[in-house]
């Protein structure tokens, strides 16, 4: 092999090392920094689990919540959110997909629309209908809030990998006397499992790391609060940030994350959901 030819295969590998260093270092530092009194660079001036005190309890007084029922409050919202997308958006996907019906072109120009708007700016009217609803300052609010901002990513995601499975299997099951709904239960989402993985990951991900809809539609000393506005108790205005401690508990919220992702990373990875196109 000559010269020339490993300097090229090399160049990808320098690559990808280049770019994924920084990420790698990030999370070096996260935890070495949530294990630290202190850090200098990439350096621990002295180890310490004093940052990990607040699995024990509130580190900020009565009053507050303890990190497992913000953490608990954090699972709720992100596993019925990731569900309820989920179900609605596959139902949706696959009537968008294979059903021709009046209005069906523009309820899929709305649903982009829906999706490229600024949350922020609906957030005002967001709470007048909280608040109409009784649903202000509590996870069942929050939840519904995000599962509407999730829903137009889910409908037009799901309705991408229906339109690349085959019509063959289902026509066949209808012939036999399926019904629409047992074909989309029993038929059609198996073959789409990656698709669901993927919806199912950024859903769950998005819910766990919400801030601003949380932050903005739950009020007082949080008993309603997820981990990220959680965080926001470290960052005091007259005392110094404690950083040893938001890293640690920025690393106990990144846990059930990378535990989601290892066990949907198989499907990640076969993310096409083969058969042939069908129809639009």
């Amino acid at each position: 092999m000559t010269l020339r030819k490993r300097f090229g295969r090399a160049v990808p590998y320098v690559l990808l090392i280049i770019t994924v260093l920084p990420v790698i270092v990030g999370y070096f530092w996260l935890i070495l920094s949530s294990f630290s009194i202190s850090t200098e660079g990439l350096r621990s001036t002295g180890f310490t689990l004093s940052n990990w005190s607040f699995l024990r309890g509130s580190p900020f007084g009565r009053g507050y919540p303890s990190i497992w029922k913000v953490t608990l409050n954090t699972f709720v919202v992100a596993i019925g959110m990731t569900i309820a997308v989920i179900v609605v958006s596959s139902l949706a996907g696959y009537a968008l997909s294979r059903l021709n019906f009046p209005g069906r072109k523009s309820f899929l120009s709305l649903t982009l629309i829906l999706h490229a708007f600024p949350s922020v700016t609906l957030l005002i009217g967001i709470y007048f209908v909280l608040r109409t609803l009784k649903l202000y300052n509590t996870v069942l609010g929050v939840g519904l809030v995000m599962i509407g901002f999730e829903l137009p990513f889910g409908i037009w995601l799901m309705k991408g990998f229906f339109d690349n499975v085959s019509w063959d299997m289902e026509r066949a099951a209808m012939i036999d006397g399926a019904s629409r709904l047992r074909v989309w239960g029993e038929i059609i989402l198996p073959t789409i499992k990656p698709g669901i993985a993927a919806l199912a990951i950024f859903a769950f991900i998005s819910g766990w790391n919400a801030w601003l809809i949380p932050k903005t539609f739950t009020i007082g000393a949080g008993q309603q609060a997820t981990l990220s506005v959680y965080l926001e108790n470290f960052r005091g205005d007259t005392v110094a940030v404690q950083w040893g401690a938001v890293t640690a508990v920025g690393l106990f919220q990144l846990i059930p994350v990378a535990i989601f992702f290892i066990f949907t990373q198989d499907l990640l990875l076969s993310i096409y959901a083969g058969g042939a196109k069908g129809g639009t």
